[in-house]
């Protein structure tokens, strides 16, 4: 008979031949995302018990004390100006910090080798021209789209801000490379930080030479998925656990699966204890896997409430795409319901016919979305949210809302 842990911890379980420990927050309790200010128990939640030492142990819906929340608004992702000296006021106090275990650790590793820096060093440019821009404020100015579109921003956010009463597990991962793996997952990560309240994980589960942390805008790396396998307990307070990863910007945190090293390996039991041991902490968490057939991206896929596959907008992607999706549909009917197909466009008017690959696409059942061209995103490096274009923040909106709708269903 399923727990109530949901359906993925049965799947984890059977993986493993044992039982695990449930999903719920600390205590059991169910959150709900709340606008502005700290998310709240949802009503009949059990109060947490109180951590070794006396305190109660922070909650995974709160914020540390000082922290300020953004709240989503009609207007975009907030800049992120002033970041800086807001994280330097979140850092945890050292007496919650993880014991001596963690002082032996590994050594920081820049993301980027200082020798590379500045070669690698460019001034980022907006996703799309100054005339398209000037363009779209005067149709808005002219028309009434701009009344269409607070409506349409308004019903999205209402998707992204749903409570959960388990964290949820979003795997992104392609049957190919170059297809925007992860870019996609760093956009979704990011939009889920911006309208929630609870905190985000991105967990890099694709440790050959992933591009995750770059794109997120990590400066060093640490502790890996791997080595923090049989470090981190369930029992863990959210402070001891955020000791052992990256801070990001909006109450998110990385866990990468390498230091930029070749030959890092990354088994499934290892993802397996990783998973149980901190889904429990985090509202959503974005999982970017290896490139299918590999085994712990099989496994990831198996065990998440959503899917993503993303695919190049191009014939030999779409219809390799067509081909998996054919294979899938003989497998259990919620892998095909909870997934959704980004086609990513990599070059502007590349003259196929997306409308109608889209369609081709969804007759095999699954939803699909579409990523435009964005010449910020296609110059790689840092995303930086407020220069993306406008198309491409509205269709990373819509992705991240239709997947996390997905999620939320039982199939």
């Amino acid at each position: 008979m399923p727990s109530g842990d949901g359906w993925q911890g049965d799947v984890l379980r059977d993986l493993r031949g044992g039982a695990e420990q449930g999903a719920q927050g600390p205590g059991g309790q169910a959150y709900r995302a709340s606008a502005p200010g700290r998310a709240q128990p949802a009503q009949g939640a059990q109060a947490p018990e109180a951590a070794p030492g006396g305190g109660a142990p922070p909650q995974a819906g709160y914020p540390y004390e000082g922290q300020e929340q953004h709240v989503g608004h009609p207007g975009g992702w907030p800049q992120q100006a002033g970041y800086q000296e807001q994280r330097q006021e979140q850092q945890p106090p050292a007496s919650h910090a993880p014991g001596p275990r963690q002082q032996s650790g590994p050594d920081s590793r820049p993301v980027v080798d200082s020798g590379l820096a500045d070669a690698l060093r460019s001034k980022p440019q907006h996703g799309e021209s100054l005339a398209a821009r000037a363009a779209r404020a005067l149709r808005r100015t002219l028309s009434s789209s701009a009344a269409r579109e607070v409506a349409a921003i308004t019903r999205t956010a209402g998707v992204l801000q749903q409570p959960v009463t388990t964290g949820r597990q979003i795997a992104v991962t392609s049957i190919r490379g170059g297809s925007g793996k992860s870019t996609v997952a760093a956009l979704l990560g990011t939009t889920y930080a911006h309208y929630r309240q609870d905190p985000i994980l991105f967990l890099e589960a694709d440790p050959a030479l992933g591009s995750l942390p770059q794109r997120l805008g990590a400066e060093s790396l640490r502790w890996t998925t791997s080595e923090i396998a049989d470090i981190v307990k369930p029992d863990m307070s959210l402070l001891d656990v955020t000791g052992y990863l990256v801070q990001l910007p909006n109450n998110a945190w990385l866990l990468p699966a390498s230091q930029g090293r070749i030959g890092v390996m990354l088994d499934s039991r290892a993802y397996e204890r990783v998973v149980v041991a901190l889904r429990r902490y985090f509202g959503v968490m974005v999982i970017d896997c290896e490139t299918l057939p590999a085994e712990v991206g099989r496994v990831a896929l198996g065990a998440a409430h959503g899917r993503v596959l993303t695919t190049p907008a191009t014939p030999e992607g779409i219809r390799s795409t067509y081909s998996v999706l054919q294979w899938m549909q003989g497998l259990p009917r919620h892998v095909m319901a909870g997934t959704v197909v980004v086609l990513t466009e990599l070059v502007p008017h590349s003259g196929l016919d997306l409308d109608e690959a889209v369609h081709m696409l969804r007759s095999t059942g699954v939803s699909v979305q579409v990523l435009p061209y964005d010449r910020h995103l296609a110059a790689g490096g840092r995303i930086h949210t407020e220069l993306l274009a406008h198309p491409t923040r509205q269709a990373a909106a819509r992705l991240a809302a239709d997947v996390f709708q997905l999620s939320q269903q039982r199939h």
